[in-house]
């Protein structure tokens, strides 16, 4: 075999219509297109979705979900996640420095996930009613 002698097999690829060449070729004339109409016309395409004027599927079903603008800017930590905090002091900029929360964060709420044993100051931060007895219970307090 050489690559002068390649070809692809029988019927794997479909002729070219030659259209308007005579009555005889069957593509004379209309060129397969049949009499009048949209589709008859060139040019003559819908957009993707139409449906000849009848009210779209996709306007019909009703809109879902709702993407929160707040959302990318708030987070939330475990209590587990501060009490291993090498500092005291825990807020927003000594959660940042330690990965815990990405870098554009402005709000953040400590939640009750996880036990915490060593007393700390929460400074800034939302802290949930059951994260906020387990740090008095360790010993540490929450500042607003």
């Amino acid at each position: 075999m050489y690559l002068n002698t390649i070809q692809s097999a029988y019927g794997s690829r479909a002729k070219r219509k030659r259209v308007g060449r005579g009555i005889g070729s069957t593509l004379g004339k209309t060129c397969g297109r049949g009499h009048k109409g949209q589709k008859s016309r060139s040019g003559g395409s819908t957009k993707v979705g139409f449906e000849g004027g009848q009210m779209p599927l996709q306007r019909r079903l009703p809109k879902l979900g709702f993407t929160s603008r707040v959302k990318k800017y708030s987070a939330e930590v475990t209590l587990y996640e501060v009490g291993s905090l090498d500092s005291e002091l825990v807020d927003l900029s000594s959660l940042v420095a330690s990965n815990l929360v990405p870098a554009f964060t402005k709000k953040v709420k400590i939640i009750k996930s996880g036990e915490i044993s060593k007393a700390i100051t929460v400074k800034g931060l939302n802290v949930t009613a059951g994260a906020k007895t387990s740090i008095e219970a360790a010993g540490g307090k929450v500042e607003v």
